[in-house]
């Protein structure tokens, strides 16, 4: 590829379906896009067998040896009867494979609709296996995956933004005393909840990456995962005002508990971690912004209006932050 060209340029439908086959699964032809920014993902259409879905990881960020730590912690999830998807192993066992500079794991086809969140029992379901990840994950650590923390998702998304010229001028100021503001917040949240291990988890567990069948909920894209507070895993299930989620916790961790403790000092970082993925998720809209794909997916990002709502956004976190947490 040429160096000068965005990485996925080269990324072409016959480079797609010549990585399939090189792997040995002959494709027939029928190949479709999914909804996917970060890699690039597609169903495609065997000659001989169900589709499967392939995902080309973007590259430059994770390592071989992070990816295949995916991998391993999706494959132990799914040897012990968890409802995961993970990569099938191909061409001599391997779940990595490579082509024309690319990276690509292949991964069976599962369909399913988004979990009904505001049903106790789906709730409650859910929350059954988030404790059973749970506790595969906290057996062992990653080593080459990162740690969700305060410096990874809030100080050095804060520098980022900063340093490369993407708030307007005379929002510059307020924003950068409000995302202070803010990170002193996040910083005195982790204090009162004290020292807090970090396990292995999905790092990503919001309604889009559960598909739900009638057999259950089943988890879906584990590109994110790392080390972190398990609590990570149950925020983004919550919704509505403070009842609605205090009863939604509830029914999740009714679930979760039947296979792994919860610590209900980690409430204290719900807020926290909600602050510090707002922040994270403006530097990463930041980062791919050279990405063709992106400024086609959100127009509105780095609009005027945009950093006018963020600064909003961060000044009812850091009320919110000051609330007592929401009780278990």
């Amino acid at each position: 590829m040429d160096s000068g060209e965005h990485p996925y340029s080269g990324l072409t439908p016959d480079v797609v379906l010549n990585a399939l086959e090189g792997i040995g699964l002959p494709c027939d032809g029928a190949l479709l896009a999914l909804n996917s920014y970060e890699n690039r993902v597609y169903q495609l259409g065997l000659a001989d067998a169900p589709p499967v879905v392939a995902k080309f990881y973007r590259p430059g960020r994770w390592s071989d040896a992070a990816i295949l730590e995916e991998h391993a912690f999706t494959l132990e999830l799914q040897a012990r009867e968890i409802p995961v998807v993970a990569p099938l192993s191909l061409a001599g066992g391997k779940t990595l494979h490579a082509a024309e500079g690319f990276r690509f794991a292949v991964f069976p086809r599962r369909g399913g609709r988004a979990p009904e969140l505001d049903r106790p029992d789906t709730l409650q379901w859910m929350g059954r296996f988030l404790g059973r990840i749970h506790a595969v994950g906290a057996v062992t650590p990653f080593r080459e995956r990162p740690t969700l923390n305060i410096a990874s998702f809030g100080e050095d998304s804060r520098a980022y933004l900063l340093a490369h010229g993407f708030l307007p001028a005379d929002l510059l100021d307020a924003w950068r005393s409000v995302a202070d503001q803010a990170l002193d917040g996040v910083r005195r949240c982790y204090e009162r909840a004290g020292a807090i291990p970090s396990i292995r988890l999905h790092g990503d567990c919001h309604a889009g990456n559960v598909l739900w069948t009638e057999a259950g909920p089943h988890f879906v894209d584990f590109d994110d995962c790392r080390m972190g507070p398990s609590v990570q895993d149950l925020w983004m299930l919550l919704s509505g005002e403070r009842a609605d989620m205090t009863r939604q916790l509830g029914d999740v961790l009714t679930g979760y508990e039947d296979f792994c403790a919860f610590d209900a000092r980690e409430l204290h970082l719900v807020e926290a971690l909600r602050t510090l993925r707002l922040l994270h998720y403006s530097a990463w809209l930041a980062r791919r912004w050279e990405d063709p794909a992106f400024p086609a997916a959100f127009p509105w990002f780095n609009s005027q209006r945009y950093w006018q709502d963020r600064i909003l956004e961060l000044r009812e976190q850091i009320a919110l932050m000051q609330e007592p947490p929401l009780q278990a």
